[in-house]
C-alpha cells in the first residue's frame, strides 16, 4: 500500500509531526501557536473532528487558515470567511547556489522590525509576532538596510521542506534578489537531504515562472480555507 503523500496535507503533516511544539490542540484537530502563524488544520472532516477544529477559535475576531486540497467546512460556531487557489511546486532538482547568493546573511532578532517592515511593504503571506521563529531566515542587505528576505517554514516530515517567506522591496525588486535568496535557503535543505517545496498564488504566472527557473515543477493545487468566529 502506498504511503499518503505528506505535501497533500502539509499543515496537518507538520503540526502533528516535526513542528508539533508548536501546536495547540488534540488528536481530532490542531492549530499553529497565533502568535508564529494562522494555520490549523483537522483529522478528518467527522463531526468529532470538526467540533475539535471549531473548539481552537478562542473569541470574537479570532480566525485560522486550513490548507488543504479542497474547501474545508465550517466546523461550529465558525464560518468561512474566504478562499484562495495555491499552487504547490516541488524541486526535486533544485538549482545549485551561486556564487552571488553567498553574500545572503541569517537574520535574527535583532532584525525584527525590519522584517516586519518588509512584509508590510510586500505582503508575502502572514505574519504573526513571532512568525521569524517559524524558521530561518536570510536577507540581502545594501548600506545595511534589509532589501528582501526568504526563509524555511512547513516541515511536513522528514524529507520535505517548505521556501516561504519570499519578499523584496518594490526599489530593489527584478535584481534577482529573490532567486537568489530561495537558493541560498534551498542550499539548507539540500543539505541535510529534504526536498524544497512551495506556494504561491495560483494565478501569480510570474512568480511561477521564476520557481520553473529554479528548478520546482508543479505538484497540485491546493485550497485555503480561512475560517473566522461565527
Amino acid at each position: 500500500m502506498t504511503a499518503p503523500d505528506p505535501l497533500a496535507r502539509p499543515v496537518w503533516n507538520t503540526l502533528t509531526g516535526p513542528k508539533a511544539a508548536l501546536a495547540m490542540g488534540g488528536e481530532a484537530a490542531v492549530r499553529i501557536d497565533p502568535r508564529y502563524g494562522p494555520f490549523a488544520a483537522a483529522r478528518d472532516k467527522g463531526e468529532e473532528a470538526l467540533a475539535a477544529l471549531g473548539e481552537l477559535l478562542k473569541g470574537e475576531g479570532d480566525g485560522f487558515a486550513l490548507l488543504e486540497t479542497e474547501e474545508w467546512p465550517a466546523p461550529p460556531g465558525a464560518r468561512v470567511a474566504g478562499t484562495l487557489l495555491l499552487q504547490q511546486m516541488v524541486a526535486h532538482d533544485p538549482a545549485p547556489l551561486e556564487e552571488r547568493d553567498r553574500q545572503a546573511v541569517l537574520l535574527g532578532e535583532s532584525d525584527v522590525e525590519e522584517m516586519r517592515n518588509l512584509v508590510a511593504a510586500t505582503e508575502p503571506g502572514p505574519w504573526a509576532e513571532l512568525s521569524h521563529r517559524f524558521g530561518p531566515f536570510y536577507g540581502m542587505r545594501q548600506g545595511g538596510l534589509l532589501k528582501a528576505m526568504a526563509r524555511e517554514r512547513m516541515r511536513p516530515a522528514p524529507g520535505y521542506t517548505e521556501v516561504s517567506g519570499v519578499c523584496t522591496w518594490p526599489a530593489w525588486q527584478g535584481q534577482g534578489l529573490a532567486a537568489s535568496l530561495i537558493r541560498r535557503v534551498m542550499t539548507d535543505f539540500t543539505a541535510r537531504g529534504d526536498v524544497p517545496f512551495l506556494h504561491c498564488l495560483a494565478d501569480n504566472e510570474k512568480a511561477i515562472a521564476l520557481y520553473r527557473r529554479l528548478g520546482f515543477a508543479p505538484s497540485r493545487q491546493l485550497v485555503v480555507t480561512m475560517m473566522a468566529k461565527a
